[in-house]
């Protein structure tokens, strides 16, 4: 798995776990939710994102650079 499959996943993971927990545990929970989409927003921008970092040391591939 490649670090950007991971992020996909790992922010698919986090939006579905915080709804739930919002709907089941606390309405806080929302506001997790809502810092996941922000995230995504500036990584749309920046090409960076803070799970990155944590994906590369996980030992996830980085994508091969196809010129």
């Amino acid at each position: 798995m490649t670090i950007n499959e991971g992020l996909r996943f790992a922010a698919g993971l986090f939006t579905l776990l915080s709804v739930l927990l919002g709907i089941y545990v606390n309405e806080y929970w929302f506001l997790f939710a809502g810092f996941v989409a922000l995230n995504q927003i500036q990584s749309a921008f920046t090409h960076w994102c803070p799970m990155m970092w944590f994906l590369e040391k996980a030992g996830f591939k980085k994508e091969a650079v196809i010129k």
